[in-house]
């Protein structure tokens, strides 16, 4: 296990909100968890995907989930549920705010 590998009490709440896969023929879906753990070493260190350890699965399968999460949604409800849950501890500061923007597409020909 990593240090950058979720812990059961993360991934007990995660889990719930990954998008379950029905069985298909061919080879065994890669573990949502060994897959997400490898997405998040990738993300943590900077790493470039080809060199993702071997212990997560194929690189190009962590890739590919990390794609679908973010088209369907996955991504924010993980989000918008952390955030809850801090809210509910009282661990959430509304006088402080980060904001991300690299989601947010740009508009072409747009001023700057």
């Amino acid at each position: 296990m990593s240090r950058h590998d979720l812990t059961d009490e993360q991934w007990a709440v995660i889990a719930p909100l990954i998008p379950k896969r029905t069985r298909r023929r061919g080879r065994p879906r890669n573990e949502d968890r060994k897959t997400l753990n490898g997405i998040l070493s990738v993300l943590k260190t900077g790493c470039a995907w080809a060199d993702l350890p071997t212990e997560y699965g194929s690189d190009t399968t962590c890739w590919r989930r990390l794609q679908a999460w973010s088209a369907d949604g996955t991504w924010e409800r993980v989000w918008r549920a952390l955030l809850s849950q801090l809210d509910a501890q009282d661990k959430l500061e509304g006088t402080q705010a980060c904001l991300d923007g690299r989601f947010v597409p740009a508009k072409k020909g747009g001023e700057e």
